[in-house]
């Protein structure tokens, strides 16, 4: 059974109070305040009420820490060595849809260095986290990547460009490319939970374009934590400047790379 630190449990503790109302949103569906914030995406008073919660919980606990989230933007905190990335529902089109596959994410930097990492999703009541140099865990169970090394065996994930985005025609090319030479492609429309699975060794690869940081900020940690490989679509590890993400075991990333630069 996996201890967290006192920094994995406030970051733990403030997904699971944010989580809560989520829950009691996801059975009342159609009473959810929606408005648009631009074609194909969609802010709710959820999103919102979200990220309040988890920075008024994360701040009672550490104080001065900086945020950066997707609703409310970048704030700088007294304590500028520290800064919380939040994504309050990453997969909000499936939450809006009533379908169970989102989740709270929450990453730690220090230094401008990863070093934490919390994924929840509070439907289901999984919790996936990792700190950096001890380990990935799914409920207290430890997370490895994993083992195969032949593409013709795997599942990978991706995501897809939404109506009104570019890359459409790139992303088009590159999943033709994937289904030509894996077992199955899987879209399913939450980042930080593909990527987890990739920890899980449920997916064998994921890869995307047009990620914004808090959309990947904390399964970059959980995967590396599971012996996993990350980097962009150039092979780099400029993930948040490209706005791209590839993640695989260590077998497997340099072949889905070449695969992927092919197309």
């Amino acid at each position: 059974m996996a201890y967290p630190s006192a920094t994995l449990n406030v970051m733990t503790a403030a997904a699971r109070k944010a989580g809560r109302p989520l829950v009691r949103d996801f059975g009342e569906l159609e009473n959810l305040q929606i408005s648009m914030k631009g074609p194909a995406d969609f802010v709710t008073s959820a999103d919102v009420r979200t990220e309040r919660i988890l920075i008024e919980e994360l701040s009672k606990a550490r104080p001065g820490y900086g945020f950066l989230g997707e609703e409310g933007g970048a704030v700088t905190g007294a304590d500028r060595s520290h800064r919380f990335i939040l994504d309050p529902i990453d997969g909000t089109v499936n939450f809006m849809h009533g379908i169970p596959h989102f989740a709270i994410s929450i990453r730690l930097e220090r230094e401008g260095q990863l070093v934490a990492g919390v994924i929840y999703n509070p439907v289901t009541d999984d919790l996936y986290y990792a700190e950096k140099g001890h380990g990935a865990y799914h409920n207290n169970k430890r997370l490895r990547v994993a083992a195969r090394k032949e593409l013709n065996s795997c599942i990978i994930a991706t995501g897809l460009p939404m109506m009104g985005r570019e890359g459409h025609d790139k992303a088009l090319k590159e999943t033709t490319a994937v289904m030509a030479t894996t077992a199955g492609i899987r879209r399913f429309g939450a980042a930080s939970l593909d990527m987890v699975y990739v920890a899980a060794g449920r997916f064998d690869g994921f890869w995307e374009l047009g990620l914004k940081s808090w959309d990947m900020a904390a399964g970059i940690v959980v995967v590396r934590e599971a012996g996993g490989m990350v980097t962009d679509l150039e092979g780099g590890q400029d993930m948040f400047a490209q706005g791209s993400v590839l993640c695989a075991n260590e077998h497997l990333q340099p072949q889905l790379l070449k695969l992927l630069k092919a197309a």
